[in-house]
Parts: structure tokens; sequence; C-alpha cells
């Protein structure tokens, strides 16, 4: 290669695309022809040719100009690329292709996937969060309970690993209840609970003090005195 033609070679520049549109334009709806179609114009903008014409797009292609016109007009009817009106500095009106309709899909296309992710995953926590239960109460939840539950979480926002540490606070205090776990939710939430480790820390601070004696005045008429445990439920 001579020197010349590497300096055009590196003049005309790199088109960039995002991978994502690459790897999920099928399932925006396009199919391989409109896809480099749309590329093609994208490079042609990048470039400084803001409105080119279908023969010049066609040229890039193996399609003829009719064909490139057609796909073209899909395109717009569809809504991945449009044309706007522009006026230039001696206020005389020009058109361009542009592509933001195309990355609008793209993008609301992934905020779709990553939303339905999201409720695939909540699912399965829930599902986790109801097999769960199911074990260490030793059988099925009954529909208020379910009912607990699915306020727990939809209505209360805890999240299911803290609803997991509740249950596991009611295993170890000996009141597998319903009444009992969402007492403990109420509590850390009113206390800013909110991770695993947090919930860990305030259980074992409750537990301890728990435990702590709480002595009666002794009578005057005796000596001894007489322990009083105050347990707190």
């Amino acid at each position: 290669m001579k020197k010349e033609q590497f300096i055009q070679f590196m003049e005309e520049g790199n088109l960039s695309v995002p991978k994502y549109l690459l790897n999920n334009y099928v399932n925006l709806g396009l199919n391989e022809k409109e896809f480099i179609l749309l590329l093609h114009v994208h490079s042609f903008v990048e470039s400084g040719i803001i409105f080119p014409t279908p023969m010049e797009i066609a040229d890039k292609m193996t399609i003829d100009p009719s064909e490139c016109m057609e796909i073209l007009r899909h395109l717009l009817q569809k809504g991945y690329v449009s044309i706007s009106d522009e006026m230039d500095e001696y206020s005389i009106k020009y058109e361009r292709y542009s592509l933001q309709p195309l990355w609008e899909k793209m993008i609301t296309y992934m905020m779709d996937q990553n939303k339905q992710t999201t409720q695939s995953m909540n699912q399965q926590q829930e599902m986790n969060l109801y097999t769960v239960f199911e074990q260490e109460f030793g059988r099925p939840l009954s529909p208020f309970e379910c009912e607990s539950l699915n306020m727990w979480m939809d209505q209360d926002h805890h999240d299911p690993t803290i609803i997991k540490a509740a249950l596991r606070e009611a295993v170890i205090s000996g009141k597998l209840n319903f009444r009992y776990i969402d007492r403990i939710l109420f509590e850390w939430k009113k206390n800013g609970i909110k991770t695993i480790n947090q919930a860990n820390d305030y259980g074992k601070k409750f537990r301890k003090n728990q435990q702590k004696p709480t002595p009666i005045p002794q009578n005057k008429s005796s000596n001894s005195t007489v322990p009083f445990y105050n347990w707190l439920d």
C-alpha cells in the first residue's frame, strides 16, 4: 500500500455502530437489507452527505436504485428513519436523514428487555420465597399467608432477602407465625434496616436485650433477692 492510499484510508474514518444494535436488529424488526441500508445512511450522514440519493446508497449495495427507494420508503413508514427539513445560515431549506427513530427504538427495546429480566428475576425470587416459607412451616401456605407475602413485597416493598431474614429470626425466636414475622419487618423498616448485615446485627442486639434480667427491688422484711426476667416479645 502506498503512503497516499494509506492516508486516504485513514481519512475515511471509522463508522461507530452499537454492538447491541448489531446483535438485535432482527428483534427490532429489520432484515439484513434494511439494516445494511440504514448503516450506509448512517455512514453518509457521518461523512457529511446528509441526504444521499437512492442511487448513491444502492451503489454501495447489491440492490438497484428502485429497490433502494422501496426499502427507504418502508423504513420511513415504519419509523426507523426520518427526513427532517432544516435551514442553513442563509435561510435556505434543505433535507437530511436522521436515524434518531432507530436509536429510540433500540433504547426502548433495551429498556423493555431489562424490565422483563427484572420481572423474571423478581418472579423467581418470589417462587423461591414461597418455597422457603413452606419448607420452614412444613406445609403449604394458606391463601391469607400468601396474601401477606405479596403485601410485604408489593405494598411494603420489602426485599425478598430481608423477608427471608425475618423468617430466620422468627425460627430462632421459636415464634414461627406470620404475625410475628410481620412485626419483625415493621421494626426493621422503622429502624432503617435494609441489608442482611444490618438485620443480623439488629437481631443479635434484640436477643441480647431479651436475656438481661431485671431485678425486683428487695423486700424490706427480707435480705434475699429474687431476680425477675423480663422476656420481651
